[in-house]
């Protein structure tokens, strides 16, 4: 299966931005959805943004559109996610994730995290006001 890894965390002032990447390893072929979810302290983990494979279906959480852009470069194995405009109630754990099955990026309220089955360890977001 693939391997996952974010990076690209950090902490912000409100109104800024950061660009958090995730790098696929080992089985990059069967990824098929993948997709950036976050989870704030106290919180359950939440689904944000979702691009398919081959970078043609993008869904997006309503508190994020307009905000961040998920993006993909599958020759260099990594999934993109830049947000903008960062608010202090964007401070989360970071995750990308990764399912076998490209429909699971069609959900339109965005991913959720019971469709992806290969997880990162996560980066920090923390955005102060």
């Amino acid at each position: 299966q693939v391997k996952l890894a974010e990076s690209g965390g950090g902490s912000v002032q409100a109104g800024g931005s950061l660009r958090l990447s995730c790098s696929m390893s080992e089985d990059t072929d069967s990824d098929k959805c993948t997709g950036w979810f976050r989870q704030a302290p106290g919180k359950g983990r939440e689904g944000i943004a979702a691009i398919s494979n081959d970078g043609v279906v993008k869904r997006y959480h309503d508190s994020v559109k307009g905000r961040f852009t998920i993006g993909r470069d599958n020759g260099e194995s990594m999934v993109y996610l830049q947000m903008s405009d960062l608010k202090p109630e964007d401070t989360a754990l970071y995750y990308c994730a990764s399912s076998t099955i490209w429909t699971k990026c069609l959900t339109p309220t965005g991913p959720r995290p019971g469709d992806f089955s290969v997880w990162g360890q996560g980066t920090q977001v923390t955005v102060s006001s």
